[in-house]
């Protein structure tokens, strides 16, 4: 590995907490499933990103070590658990993520609704963030999920058109891009997220064209972020993309037209949610997002 990919970790009370409260709660979250490289720096500052509807993936792409295989039963009183650790915390942004359940008629949006409900219960004021699977193109469960009012709804294209069938099989470019347009269009003021993972083979101008598509799908948060192989069984990586050429592609980006940008060999794309969250809220404050639009 390069040079720019290797960190030292250090933990301190904060991470001792929140994993003894994520142990306690029986919570899965994605820091841990899918090996997160900020996992030790998240947690030491009181935050993680829950993972919800279980701990095995319907899907399985070349790129996630979540476990993928035939899920257990729905856990209904998960949407309590998650809001009694947002209390816990004393969280003011959450981040809540899921497996994909294509096993669900409504895909597991009725819970993920659910869990939106209980979290902004249990703490007023808090903004939620949710990562969400394509649903499989389900309008009813695009409606079940925003008819809750997260604060940002967030769905990875994760790469360009290209690698699409090669990196998620059982995925769709399109369906991704309809998932984000349908939210972009759900009601002004939520803001609609994406994330792409780089050094899977894609080329600058492959990029740039999956950044239009996000564009023009409503998109104005992006994250961009290395492409690291959790095993051997998973997809290369092709390429360790240097620092300067992520900086260089987040001002690219801030030209074309995103207004909130994170963008480096460790961004993932829940790093650090609530700065993006309240980037964007200044350039809606300051009427960038107008402009783009």
């Amino acid at each position: 590995m390069p040079p720019w990919i290797r960190r030292s970790l250090h933990t301190n009370k904060g991470f001792s907490k929140v994993q003894g409260l994520v142990n306690n709660l029986h919570l899965h979250t994605v820091c841990e499933e899918a090996k997160c490289p900020n996992r030790h720096e998240c947690w030491s500052s009181g935050t993680a990103t829950v993972m919800i509807l279980g701990d095995t993936c319907t899907r399985s792409c070349r790129f996630c070590s979540v476990p993928s295989g035939r899920p257990a039963e729905l856990d209904v009183l998960e949407p309590r658990r998650v809001a009694a650790a947002a209390r816990e915390m004393a969280l003011k942004h959450i981040v809540i993520t899921s497996v994909n359940r294509d096993d669900q008629l409504d895909g597991g949006a009725g819970i993920f609704g659910e869990t939106i409900e209980a979290v902004k219960e249990a703490v007023p004021g808090i903004t939620v963030e949710v990562l969400t699977p394509d649903f499989e193109g389900r309008e009813a469960s695009m409606e079940t999920l925003l008819t809750s009012a997260p604060h940002v709804f967030s769905h990875n294209i994760e790469t360009v058109r290209e690698l699409q069938a090669e990196i998620r099989p059982q995925a769709n470019f399109g369906r991704s891009l309809w998932t984000l347009r349908y939210a972009s269009e759900w009601e002004p003021g939520l803001e609609v997220k994406s994330g792409m993972m780089l050094g899977l083979g894609e080329t600058r101008d492959q990029i740039l064209s999956t950044l239009d598509d996000l564009l023009e799908a409503g998109v104005r948060m992006l994250t961009m972020g290395q492409y690291l192989r959790p095993t051997k069984e998973h997809e290369p990586v092709h390429r360790f993309v240097p620092p300067e050429e992520f900086a260089e592609l987040e001002e690219k980006a801030r030209s074309m037209g995103f207004d909130a940008v994170a963008s480096g060999p460790f961004v993932r794309s829940s790093y650090k949610a609530d700065a993006l969250y309240a980037e964007m809220l200044e350039a809606r404050r300051g009427g960038r997002s107008d402009a783009a639009s």
